[in-house]
């Protein structure tokens, strides 16, 4: 397996794609520190960044990566190789290589201009929110064989999390104002990365109040330690489940 990490790992770092998104996303962060004064409004432009792009590169690269290496995939599984260690190997190459991006791109000005636990709050969330998105592309691309389809999936995903989502959860509050939903409301932001991720940042600064009234019930709900503590939790989980599900149904998989 480790030979496998090793291989996806030197030949994604060679591909174009990853070398101008590493490059985008230091231009970008170290515009934001340059521009802003104070570094909590550079944060807070970053977090938007990484809540946005981030996880769009992630899921789309690795989707597509996933459907063009299906030739290298397929010629390992006819080796004596176990497909859990195969596509384990295949995963962690690619987070592997979107961890690289994301610390040279991010990591390196936020070390510079804001080396604190905000700065390091909002690196690990840049990570994690890679992470869960690349989980969910390989899910996508295990799921079905179709290329177009996969691709509209991962892309469906990443639409639903980063807006549908959030437009659902406010309608839901709406219809239900009458009724206390503080635990419900609590319990929907566990079901998306990108809400999480967006909270976890937030109670860092100490400014929830901005995220509405969900930031708001975490840091009454939990205070702020506790609310992080519990955020960066449901995070690794998000990491996580995506790439067990893909691969065990890999694992059944008649390819």
């Amino acid at each position: 397996m480790k030979k496998i990490i090793k291989y996806i790992l030197l030949d994604i770092l060679r591909n174009k794609i990853i070398i101008a998104y590493t490059l985008l996303l230091m231009v970008i962060s170290m515009s934001l520190f340059l521009l802003e004064d104070n570094a909590s409004k550079a944060m807070l432009g970053l977090l938007n960044i990484t809540i946005i792009i981030v996880p769009l590169v992630s899921i789309i690269f690795c989707t597509i990566y996933m459907y063009n290496a299906s030739e290298f995939i397929e010629l390992l599984i006819a080796q004596p190789i176990r497909r859990t260690k195969l596509l384990t190997g295949v995963y962690l190459g690619l987070v592997a290589s979107l961890f690289i991006a994301t610390l040279i791109g991010i990591g390196i000005p936020v070390f510079i201009y804001s080396p604190d636990t905000s700065g390091f709050t909002l690196l690990f969330t840049a990570i994690a929110l890679s992470t869960v998105f690349a989980s969910l592309a390989l899910l996508s691309a295990v799921m079905t064989r179709d290329k177009a389809k996969g691709i509209g999936l991962a892309l469906l995903l990443w639409f639903y999390f980063s807006f549908i989502y959030d437009g659902l959860v406010l309608m839901i509050l709406f219809q239900f104002a009458d009724y206390p939903m503080e635990k419900t409301m609590l319990a929907l932001s566990m079901l998306n990365p990108i809400d999480l991720g967006r909270i976890l940042l937030l109670l860092q600064l100490d400014i929830s109040a901005m995220m509405g009234f969900t930031g708001a019930l975490f840091r009454d709900f939990f205070g702020s330690s506790q609310g992080i503590i519990f955020a960066a939790g449901n995070i690794i989980l998000w990491m996580i489940l995506p790439a067990l599900l893909a691969i065990n149904k890999f694992k059944n998989k008649d390819l």
